[in-house]
């Protein structure tokens, strides 16, 4: 529901993109932190273990949300049980998982550089979920956009342009960094159906809840040597660890529901270009990676991708939820 409203004081304007600020700095901690943590922790663990603690984390915050609304008397739309889980299985399995899981694992199969500037990409994907969930249209603008991102995905890949050979080890795994970037989008478009029942917040706690459990049988199966690592862990490790949950998981999806409140989610949204502005240096200073010319100009295209989408479509507002 769109209605006019006054402008907020520019104090909260001004509050409001310091949060987002500080949001997109943290998202970028991300793919540091998955390299931090990849030599004792498999990518499995890597997700779930900061995702389990965040759920508790997040918890008392969706309570006190639910005492004030009640007290408000604000009521959201009622929903079947049936449907409800439905529609958070979805976005577990087709958005948050492959998201989260993905992300870490394409990370560590390639470079943190690599992965931060992919993220440029996250305009143009949700794009293109548009057309699935709000029936849009697939534009030239679009389908250029999207040709644009994958050439730039395959030149952060290591392009060898005169032999035509690509790094295969990168290549996946910045796949799997676009393919993470999918489930995002998945996410930030499907999840307007579970808005429509919950806040952001409540939306985001229940898919961590989700992710959790469906995750749980196949971390203890799979990467049962993580959880033996724990006593070993390195402060490396734990640091990383730690930056993830504390940081990528609760803390800045917190502060990035505050900005939403005085700022514009299409402002909002336009802002994740800090990702990339921040991931790129934190990489090169804490892992000592360099972008090469290449990867450079890849990340140039994904970015003109995402300027074609800005500048010569303007698409409705989606309220973003995952980086």
């Amino acid at each position: 529901m769109s209605t006019a409203v006054a402008a907020p004081p520019a104090q909260s304007k001004f509050v409001s993109w310091v949060l987002l600020f500080s949001c997109n700095l943290m998202w970028a901690l991300q793919f540091t932190c998955i390299k931090l943590v990849q030599d004792q922790a498999g990518p499995l663990f890597t997700v779930w273990f900061p995702t389990a603690i965040s759920v508790l984390v997040l918890y008392p915050f969706v309570r006190a949300e639910r005492r004030a609304n009640a007290a408000a008397g604000i009521e959201a739309p009622k929903a079947t049980r049936g449907r409800l889980f439905a529609i958070y299985a979805m976005l577990c399995v087709l958005g948050v998982i492959p998201g989260q899981l993905f992300m870490t694992w394409g990370t560590r199969m390639s470079l943190a550089t690599n992965a931060a500037v992919i993220t440029l990409a996250l305009p143009v994907t949700t794009a293109i979920f548009a057309v699935l969930f709000l029936k849009e249209r697939m534009t030239g603008v679009r389908w250029a956009s999207f040709a644009l991102a994958l050439v730039g995905v395959a030149m952060c890949s290591g392009l060898d342009v005169h032999g035509v050979k690509l790094n295969r080890d990168q290549l996946l795994g910045n796949l799997l960094v676009f393919a993470a970037i999918l489930g995002s989008s998945f996410y930030n478009s499907y999840g307007k159906a579970a808005l429509e029942h919950h806040s952001p917040l409540e939306m985001l706690f229940w898919t961590y809840v989700g992710l959790t459990l469906l995750m749980s049988p196949f971390v203890i199966a799979l990467e049962g040597q993580s959880f033996r690592n724990i006593p070993h862990f390195t402060v490396s490790t734990w640091s990383g660890l730690a930056l993830l949950m504390l940081f990528h998981t609760t803390l800045s999806m917190i502060l990035f529901l505050k900005a939403l409140k005085s700022i514009d989610a299409i402002q909002a949204a336009l802002s994740n270009y800090l990702i990339a502005f921040f991931g790129v240096p934190i990489a090169a200073f804490w892992l000592h990676e360099r972008i090469g010319l290449m990867a450079a100009l890849g990340g140039v295209l994904v970015l003109g991708s995402t300027l074609v989408i800005t500048v010569f479509e303007k698409p409705a507002p989606v309220e973003s939820v995952l980086p």
